[in-house]
């Protein structure tokens, strides 16, 4: 008996939790307005990356620095990180490449660390490939001249 009552209230609870999803849908605005993917006949434009080439100026201070090259098919998992391979205090002289800030090595506790924190191990969480592309959403934003040195 108790068990076929916990059945329909599992059932009951699903059901109402289904249309509360499509009640709350219909009030959702989308960017596109009211066409849907499907309808839009537009095909996405392939973005220009760029060639290792030096890295950008940054906007604000603390961004984290862009990544001046392709990453496609860069494996990063909690046993291999492809950036590593480069970017390493052990590595990044031989390779010519950016050794990995300090600040990559405390906890958040700012214990220093001998290996990579667990936070800042997933590159792509922050760091992204320079591309040339123009902006999603037209803004006014300039960079603070400290940073840009104009």
């Amino acid at each position: 008996m108790i068990k076929q009552l916990r059945r329909t209230l599992a059932l009951v609870l699903g059901t109402a939790m289904l249309f509360s999803q499509f009640a709350l849908a219909e009030n959702i605005a989308s960017l596109r307005g009211h066409s849907t993917a499907d309808e839009d006949s537009q095909v996405p434009l392939q973005k220009n990356w760029q060639r290792d080439r030096d890295p950008m100026l940054r906007d604000y201070v603390q961004q984290p620095p862009l990544i001046p090259h392709k990453i496609t098919g860069y494996k990063i998992n909690l046993k291999f990180n492809k950036c590593l391979t480069c970017h390493s205090w052990a590595n990044y002289k031989e390779a010519r490449a950016t050794k990995i800030s300090q600040t990559h090595f405390e906890d958040r506790d700012k214990n220093v660390l001998a290996n990579v924190s667990a936070r800042r191990y997933f590159c792509t969480q922050c760091h992204v490939p320079q591309v040339d592309a123009p902006p999603l959403i037209e803004n006014t934003f300039k960079p603070i001249q400290a940073i840009t040195g104009n």
